[in-house]
């Protein structure tokens, strides 16, 4: 496994983002069921962090600055491959997401959009419960804050 890889969009290949885009797709539209648009305009703007296992994206995370998606910084589409689940790689992957996200805007709140049954695993982390709880596409969602 290589790791943790971190490039601005510009930065990514073509071959990195196409293994990204599967592995979003692999997991939140096939495994989840659920049609949604993916492509959404903030991986421009954004900080991609992932894993690789011969060469493919296996676990992944993108950062968001100031004001691209919320008003403060945020953690997004954080996604494992189900060959990875349970190995410890996505508590690597968040961890190395917050402290890129921490030195990339110090003293920013991080904030996230948690599917609910993964509240307990962003607590582990720091992150506190804020609002109700709301469907996005479909699914149990909360917003979740991590105050710097």
């Amino acid at each position: 496994m290589t790791g943790p890889h971190f490039a601005s969009f510009s930065e990514l290949s073509t071959t990195t983002l196409y293994g990204i885009l599967a592995l979003r797709a692999e997991v939140f539209v096939v495994e989840q069921d659920c049609p949604y648009q993916d492509l959404d305009g903030k991986d421009l703007q954004s900080t991609h962090v992932w894993y690789e296992v011969e060469g493919h994206p296996v676990a992944y995370a993108r950062l968001l600055p100031p004001g691209s998606a919320y008003a403060e910084a945020g953690i997004g589409r954080v996604v494992t491959a189900q060959r990875v689940r349970r190995t410890g790689l996505g508590k690597e992957l968040m961890r190395v997401s917050i402290v890129r996200a921490q030195m990339q805007w110090p003293g920013e709140d991080l904030v996230i959009m948690a599917q609910s049954y993964l509240v307990k695993f962003y607590q582990e982390f720091g992150f506190e419960l804020e609002r109700d709880e709301f469907l996005e596409d479909g699914i149990p969602h909360r917003w979740m804050r991590l105050i710097a």
